[in-house]
């Protein structure tokens, strides 16, 4: 089974920037692997419910972003140490919310991590 754990969450002030790591392990086992599976960003809002945040799709192509994030995000993978990252720039306090990293693999079976807190206050 493949495992995820968030970090790099916490409080930042509006306009600041972070960085999200995931960091995941048990590929060996899973029939899949980190550089051909789908890795997605997703995040519980209070009040809008669960958003998505954007994905990468194991080198098929560029990332892709949600509306609210698109232009102040980036997801990048580390195909070495299989990482998956999101830098979110020009923080808003609307994107305060539970991060989650999530891994889509072979016949579509799905793992997620616990998420991670942001705090976006001043």
């Amino acid at each position: 089974e493949v495992h995820l754990v968030e970090y790099g969450g916490g409080l930042v002030q509006p306009g600041g920037s972070l960085t999200l790591s995931c960091e995941t392990s048990g590929w060996e086992t899973s029939g899949s692997t980190f550089s051909s599976a789908t890795m997605s960003w997703s995040r519980m809002v209070i009040g809008k419910g669960r958003e998505w945040v954007g994905a990468v799709d194991g080198g098929r192509g560029p990332p892709r972003y949600g509306h609210s994030v698109r232009g102040r995000a980036t997801i990048s993978t580390d195909n070495t140490n299989n990482v998956l990252y999101l830098q979110l720039n020009n923080l808003l306090t609307e994107d305060t919310g539970l991060y989650q990293c999530a891994a889509t693999g072979a016949a579509d079976t799905e793992w997620h991590g616990q998420g991670i807190m942001v705090i976006v206050s001043s």
